[in-house]
């Protein structure tokens, strides 16, 4: 093992042993290389005459650019565009998504949480999350209803065994008890747990309730007293994006900090759905742990691991999509801007609530609970999900997702308002045809 992942693992484990036996055997090889990087640093600082240590070219001093490209950046300079950013992501824009971090969830005041990692968006960050803490035959434990890329990420490249438990109860509420049930079979015979926790919920869009989210913390809670090293992953692609007032505003991670020394909270998040820049790739990963003291030590340690598996797998973020996220953070309309879209979102939210609520529809389905997000999802009564997607978009040009044998899931972010009636009447039309 390199002296450099020894020294990281140490400081860890001298401050909590459970977050240092939580990693996989590749995180705890993990470290950020020293090497050209490090003395590449160095030299920027002290290198007055001459600085040839990067693999990048200037000209008069500054970044080499080709003009085709840089006529296309008004307001960025060559050295926020086109250099190489550090792997741990650019300095100013991890500060400053911590400070909005902690103004949209208050409660994450109370306790230190490490300074944010930037990937290259959320479905790099959960896979630089697998490399770190998860081993071939790990449980995760997720809703039946889940986003299908999981999969891909933990179970087909990590080898991580995936344990689903019912979405909702038969009160369309988030199924505590059937949470519970699995979590409880799981850590009977197992030293960690993984639980995947993601709201707003793709597909469904259903934030939980305020004590929805105290009982999923409970739960989790009494599991790591109980002896289970716990890992919970709050996957908040979606975040603020909330439409009544029954949903969660914060993220579920602030309920889960500093509960208990076996239980690890990690919240990834990001500006692609949040800020609508899915291309630029610019997501985030923050740690908060069980710690008494050296709190930075541990975090520095977590960060440099997790920057290292980001420097190992991309080396780093696009230095370009950062800097664009930075300025629009930083824009005096930043904040009038986002709250136009957000209404916009909202007012599609409520529109297909008006509309689903016709009687019409009720033979053919049930609308499963959403109050957030990009999604809803519709829960087929007479037909099946697949043949229906396959005959709407054969005969009448609609595009939706099927899932599974009879959900069927509506990008109402992706369709005007007054789209929305004929929208589900065409999908309505679609049902009745099949059953003809």
């Amino acid at each position: 093992m390199n002296p450099l992942a020894v020294e990281l693992n140490e400081t860890i484990r001298q401050e909590n042993i459970h977050v240092y036996e939580m990693l996989s055997e590749v995180g705890k090889n993990l470290y950020f290389p020293k090497g050209i990087l490090t003395q590449g640093a160095e030299a920027k600082e002290k290198a007055y005459k001459f600085n040839a240590t990067i693999g990048m070219a200037t000209e008069k001093g500054r970044t080499m650019y080709l003009p085709s490209v840089m006529s296309l950046l008004k307001g960025i300079e060559p050295e926020e565009a086109l250099t190489y950013a550090p792997s741990f992501g650019i300095t100013p824009l991890r500060k400053l998504w911590k400070e909005i971090m902690l103004e949209k969830n208050p409660s994450l005041s109370q306790f230190p949480i490490s300074l944010p990692v930037v990937t290259h968006a959320l479905t790099h960050g959960l896979s630089v999350l697998a490399d770190l803490w998860v081993d071939p035959g790990d449980v995760i434990l997720l809703p039946d209803k889940n986003w299908g890329n999981y999969n891909l990420i933990f179970s087909v490249r990590r080898g991580a065994r995936i344990v689903q438990y019912p979405f909702f109860n038969e009160a369309w509420e988030f199924n505590l008890k059937a949470f519970e049930k699995s979590l409880i079979e799981q850590a009977r015979d197992r030293n960690k747990v993984i639980v995947l926790l993601n709201f707003p919920n793709n597909p469904t869009g259903y934030t939980i309730t305020p004590s929805e989210a105290e009982g999923i913390a409970e739960i989790v809670t009494r599991a790591a007293q109980g002896g289970t090293r716990m890992l919970a992953i709050s996957d908040d692609a979606y975040f603020g994006l909330f439409y009544d007032h029954t949903s969660l505003k914060e993220s579920i991670f602030c309920k889960l900090l500093n509960r208990d020394p076996r239980l690890l909270a990690v919240k990834v998040d990001g500006a692609t759905k949040e800020n609508y820049v899915w291309g630029l790739r610019v997501g985030f990963i923050t740690y908060g742990a069980f710690l008494e003291k050296n709190h930075e030590q541990v975090y520095n340690a977590l960060e440099r691991k997790t920057g290292g598996a980001v420097r190992g797998s991309i080396s780093n973020a696009s230095h370009l999509s950062q800097s664009i996220t930075l300025h629009s953070l930083r824009a005096t309309t930043y904040a009038a801007e986002k709250e136009e879209k957000y209404r916009i979102m909202q007012e599609r939210a409520e529109e297909v609530k008006r509309v689903l609520a016709d009687d019409k529809y009720r033979d053919a389905w049930d609308a499963y609970p959403f109050n957030s997000g990009y999604f809803m999802c519709l829960k087929l009564k007479e037909v099946e999900a697949e043949p229906l997607r396959v005959h709407l978009l054969n005969k009448y040009g609609v595009g939706l997702i099927s899932l599974g044998k009879h959900d069927l899931r509506v990008a109402f972010s992706c369709v005007e308002k007054e789209d929305t009636q004929e929208l589900f009447d065409t999908i309505l039309q679609g049902v009745k045809d099949l059953m003809a």
